[in-house]
């Protein structure tokens, strides 16, 4: 009985050193996705007709070749709304051997 009564006053002595823990972040700029290490350049893209932006405030997005294991992947055009107030595409490229995929720029 007094090892059980020790045991559950240790136990609620140490729950009071416990503090609360509040995490907030806040992201400021961009951060481009990291370059994909690729052997051969994507094909050359599609030629493809953009339908009528279903509402103001959409932008088009072209389509692109991405890589997806050891080939590349056509993605076709779409039109989205930006995650943000002025932000543009920036389109993937592929550039020195290495293919960097498309991100949203403030």
């Amino acid at each position: 009985m007094k090892t059980k009564l020790i045991a559950l006053a240790l136990l609620a002595g140490s729950s009071l050193f416990a503090g609360t823990r509040f995490y907030a972040g806040a992201g400021f700029g961009y951060r481009a996705p990291a370059p994909v290490a690729v052997y051969a350049a994507p094909p050359a893209p599609m030629a493809a007709y953009a339908v009528p932006a279903p509402a103001p405030g959409y932008n088009w997005v072209a389509g692109y070749w991405y890589p997806v294991g050891p080939r590349y992947q056509w993605r076709g055009g779409y039109w989205v709304r930006p995650p943000y107030p002025r932000a543009t595409w920036v389109a993937p490229r592929y550039y020195g051997g290495r293919y960097y995929g498309g991100f949203w720029h403030r």
